[in-house]
């Protein structure tokens, strides 16, 4: 199993975790109480609030505490969830993913994150688009749109990134942060032109590969990818198709709704539940459509809280992760969030899937939540369970702590 041997390493503070330590100044909070989240986790599966989960807790790079819960897949044929079942992690790919490759890149000199998008990606221009810089699209602040079905435009990741890049802008460059699936994609093309390989390629070479995650990855439409076995997502995609066809579900999409009709209506294992991803962007895409499992999560959240380190080997340098933790307002940092529950210089993402990472330098600590919450189905009003109180519960039971309140 991949990940690091907690001898030998409990009394070692890398720089970038003395450098959040000062921000947080000491942060305090009591033990983690492990009987406390075991007990949240389990009752939620066994009131029917969601079907299944996996949870891991480390510190220092040492387990406390890996446990399944309930089913990994629902139905006349149920199957247990197993500690080691491979999630689709939905939009934690922005950071397991997408972030932790800009990461790379910027440490080798060869991505600047105040250059302009146009520097890698020379089409990038017109209609403002020449001032999104590489910062923007990490803040979500760049001014492009929040989500478009781009499959109704394009059938691969070219016409996909042509169709995006096309796109008229929703805000002024810098104008406030609007969370931007959209702005995820260019960066993980971004990403590609820098590095002269797919995404997908780039990652599992330069990052997953060495480190020894086997079952971290994307699944390319008709490609090779991590194996299960893998929880079970949604049936079909009725929340998508309904942010299509209804007006009054948050989203304004122009265009004929019945343009397009490829809408998937089976149960989905194995293949990623984003639209975008799986339809336009064939399994590989910046903003969706990473798998993994939670202790493989939780070797790359200690790769951060380590500051860029593991296994003798350095990926990317402890000002690096520095610099990316920092949080620059609107509970935002480069690509990872900042939650308002957990210690200063903590950092976090979630994915619509009911998937949670967290990592807290003041407390050297590396959560993981995976859940299925889609695999039951969606309520009268088209909905998924809410697993955010679920997540913040887990979260604060084993920090010890009510959380601070937001900034």
């Amino acid at each position: 199993m991949a990940g690091r041997s907690g001898r030998g390493v409990s009394t070692r503070v890398t720089l970038v975790t003395a450098c959040l330590l000062a921000m947080a100044g000491e942060a305090g909070g009591q033990a983690p109480d492990l009987t406390a989240v075991d007990a949240m986790v389990a009752s939620w599966v066994e009131e029917g609030r969601i079907p299944g989960a996996v949870l891991l807790v480390m510190q220092d790079g040492d387990v406390l505490l890996e446990k399944a819960y309930g089913w990994r897949r629902t139905g006349p044929d149920p199957e247990a969830m197993t500690p080691g079942t491979v999630f689709d992690l939905a939009s934690v790919t922005k950071v397991m993913a997408t972030t932790m490759a800009t990461m790379i890149l910027v440490d080798r000199g060869l991505l600047a994150l105040d250059a302009p998008v146009s520097t890698y990606l020379p089409d990038f221009v017109g209609g403002g688009k020449d001032a999104i810089t590489v910062r923007h699209l990490l803040t979500h602040r760049s001014g492009l749109r929040q989500w478009v079905p781009t499959y109704y435009h394009a059938a691969d990741a070219d016409g996909a990134y042509a169709y995006v890049r096309d796109l008229p802008l929703g805000w002024a460059v810098g104008e406030g942060r609007h969370y931007s699936d959209l702005g995820f994609m260019v960066l993980g093309r971004v990403v590609e032109a820098v590095s002269g390989r797919r995404l997908d390629d780039f990652l599992t070479r330069e990052l997953y590969q060495p480190m020894g995650l086997s079952r971290t990855g994307f699944r390319p439409v008709g490609g090779a990818g991590p194996t299960g076995p893998f929880a079970a997502t949604s049936h079909g995609n009725p929340y998508e198709r309904r942010m299509v066809h209804d007006s009054t579900f948050g989203y304004r999409i122009p265009g004929d709704p019945d343009a397009w009709d490829g809408w998937r209506r089976h149960t989905l294992v194995g293949e990623v539940n984003d639209g975008n991803a799986w339809h336009a962007w064939r399994g590989v895409a910046g903003h969706a459509g990473l798998f993994s499992t939670a202790r493989e999560l939780g070797t790359l959240l200690q790769l951060v809280l380590d500051g860029g380190a593991h296994g003798g080997r350095r990926y990317f340098a402890p000002e690096v992760a520095a610099r990316f933790l920092a949080d620059t307002g609107e509970g935002q940092a480069l690509g990872w969030q900042v939650p308002d529950y957990a210690p200063e210089g903590s950092f976090a993402h979630t994915g619509f899937t009911g998937t949670h990472v967290l990592g807290v330098p003041a407390r050297r600590l590396a959560v993981v939540l995976l859940t299925n919450r889609q695999n039951g189905g969606v309520d009268g009003d088209t909905r998924y369970p809410d697993v955010g109180p679920l997540q913040r519960g887990v979260a604060e039971a084993v920090l010890g702590t009510r959380g601070r309140a937001p900034g």
